[in-house]
């Protein structure tokens, strides 16, 4: 069936019969208690400049590869054995599905951007195959449906990824009905929530997943489709946590943050990306019930994560054990985990936490994790991935384990989690630079292009973040509205000049009275910034790490002659800044003066995202002090 979806109010099925406007990953009902309202992809457009490149090389190669990839890992195969077409045993983790799933959403997302019937084909007939493999009862996981069918559904909830793998196939579905139209896998994913709403609750299988995603899915799903359970579901799963029903199977509670209910924790732990996953879907389920003392919680849990638990880079998750956050200031640069998906689900979680706040601090930290913790993760050409995204690899590094960086990144992982995953944000890139509330609009990433809200239509010029220069023209307004533009925490001594007037910009929203025709300029400073660790961070105690604008800089062995391991930094000299078009696909280079031992000699710095694209050598973000 192709049609398109409309918001319900009754607790069946959805209705999926007249047009759904909402072209955005998070949009809340109109009843959420949010302080800001996201605009739609269509509504907030990058044109070009920095991530445009990027976007790009993602809808032209890497989605591509990566139906390519899905198909020669097995993970299509496996639907097509569950479906009855094809025999054999699946190949696999039994959360392959989600795979799958992910790539179906990079493929709506991108489509909403770049229409294509080569898009469209492949959206339709991938989505046939998951289609084809749904039980009758609306139950879908092809590996358990295939490899575990003789020890039945949920038998190892925290480990069999069951309602992990519906979640990232509900978010793909309700992505997909919001770009395309398509209601396929919407049916699918509407079939699905039904079923787990009948199954699991307090009154029915008192239980949870042990990897987060689900709650978000559903309550998206509920905003797609009005249908009151699914909400309720979510919220019952968030609340269900936190009181040691992994111990029932006979596991340790941390890593699923299974130990502390979520309205009682004060910090994130355990495995890192089922840590955010699951505070995203706890700040939808508050923002839609109005629970201020959640969001409150949540807040309390996001600045100790920042904190106490981020890396420079806003990598996330310091141990390779589990995948998880460590202790407070447990935050080695050799060993860090830093997974790039969980560099998503934080943005993914700030972004929410900004909606309901309107607090700048979400958007600073939004920014840390994209260009930084996130990007690094992607290679130059967009096709190769890191998993792991540490802070430093010592000189004859040994690669010893699919996922070590050692290895530079790669095309492809046997836990494929980071690719989709990439995919996905990359295409919804458009959906975190802008959002509006009753004043007018607020510009809170910025990027060449054009956001139209309300009647309000401005174009963004700017080099950012090589530049800190960003102009906006308000082509066309309805009348005098309020244009918020963020200034990062970073940006001591930014301007803003409207009217041909220039007043200082402090950090957070400066604001500014416009109309159509004018024309406002915020000015961020670029100065070269000498960052040091909390003094508890013992693993970089006596370094600095250097960072301009909103990137962070690496030395790396391809720009040193002497061992990287050997560096010495002179942080009370003065570093300079230098554009290099020549160099990484062109980026600004940073210099400092140092030392190797005895010998004096100059540092050159790259950003941290572009390292290892000249090979997997020896880098380092954080220096000791000469």
């Amino acid at each position: 069936m192709t049609a398109t979806s409309a918001r319900t109010t009754d607790t069946g099925s959805a209705d999926a019969s007249s047009a759904s406007s909402a072209r955005r990953p998070a949009d809340p009902t109109p009843a959420a208690r949010v302080t800001l309202r996201p605009l739609g992809l269509g509504e907030a457009r990058i044109a070009g400049g920095f991530w445009a490149p990027r976007q790009h090389v993602n809808a032209t190669a890497a989605i591509t590869q990566g139906r390519a990839r899905l198909e020669e890992a097995g993970n299509l195969e496996n639907l097509r054995i569950a479906a009855g077409v094809s025999s054999g045993e699946p190949v696999g983790p039994i959360f392959a599905d989600s795979d799958v799933h992910k790539w179906l959403e990079a493929v709506a997302w991108e489509y909403d951007r770049r229409p294509s019937e080569e898009l469209l084909e492949m959206q339709r007939e991938v989505t046939a195959l998951v289609a084809a493999a749904q039980a009758d009862d609306g139950y879908l996981n092809s590996v358990v449906q295939v490899r575990h069918r003789d020890r039945g559904r949920y038998f190892d909830l925290p480990w069999s990824h069951e309602h992990y793998c519906a979640g990232h196939l509900i978010q793909a579905a309700v992505a997909q009905v919001r770009c395309t139209g398509d209601t396929a896998l919407l049916d699918v994913a509407v079939k699905l929530a039904d079923h787990l709403a009948e199954t699991f609750g307090e009154d029915r299988r008192h239980d949870v997943d042990g990897h987060p995603v689900i709650e978000s899915a559903l309550v998206e799903l509920h905003r797609e489709t009005g249908v009151a359970r699914y909400l309720e579901l979510a919220r019952y799963f968030v609340e269900a946590r936190g009181h040691g029903l992994m111990e029932s199977y006979g596991k340790e509670p941390t890593y699923f943050s299974d130990r502390v209910p979520v309205r009682e924790a004060t910090t994130v732990e355990g495995h890192a990306v089922r840590a955010v996953y699951l505070a995203a879907g706890a700040a939808d389920v508050a923002v839609e019930l109005g629970d201020d003392a959640l969001l409150q919680a949540l807040r309390t849990q996001f600045d100790h994560m920042l904190a106490t638990k981020a890396y420079v880079t806003g990598g996330l998750g310091s141990r390779w054990d589990w995948e998880a956050f460590g202790d407070p200031y447990e935050l080695p640069a050799d060993r860090a985990y830093a997974e790039t998906c969980a560099a998503i689900g934080g943005v993914q979680w700030a972004w929410r936490m900004l909606l309901a706040t309107g607090d700048a601090r979400y958007a600073d930290a939004i920014e840390r994790m994209l260009f930084n913790g996130f990007l690094a993760g992607i290679s130059l050409s967009g096709t190769e991935y890191f998993y792991v995204n540490p802070l430093q690899l010592r000189a004859d590094a040994h690669p010893d384990e699919n996922r070590s960086p050692a290895h530079g990144r790669r095309g492809w992982f046997a836990c494929a989690c980071c690719p989709p995953n990439v995919m996905r944000t990359l295409a919804s890139l458009d959906g975190y630079l802008a959002t509006r509330d009753d004043s007018g609009v607020q510009l809170h990433q910025y990027a060449p292009g054009t956001v139209t809200a309300d009647g309000i239509a401005l174009t963004v010029e700017t080099e950012y973040p090589w530049d800190g220069r960003v102009r906006v023209g308000v082509d066309a307004a309805p009348g005098p509205f309020t244009l918020a533009l963020r200034v990062p925490a970073w940006a001591e001594g930014a301007t803003v000049t409207a009217g041909g007037a220039t007043r200082p910009a402090e950090p957070g929203y400066v604001r500014v009275d416009a109309t159509a025709g004018d024309v406002v300029e915020l000015h961020l400073p670029m100065a070269v910034r000498t960052t040091t660790a909390h003094p508890r961070v013992d693993a970089v105690r006596g370094c600095v790490a250097l960072e301009r604008g909103p990137l962070v800089y690496a030395a790396e062995q391809a720009d040193h002659r002497v061992p990287v391991d050997d560096l010495h930094i002179d942080a009370d000299a003065r570093a300079g800044a230098t554009h290099r078009p020549d160099l990484l696909g062109g980026v600004t280079v940073v210099t400092a003066r140092g030392s190797s031992g005895e010998e004096e000699l100059d540092l050159t710095l790259v950003p941290y995202f572009a390292w290892a694209n000249r090979g997997a050598g020896p880098m380092r973000v954080w220096i000791p002090r000469a």
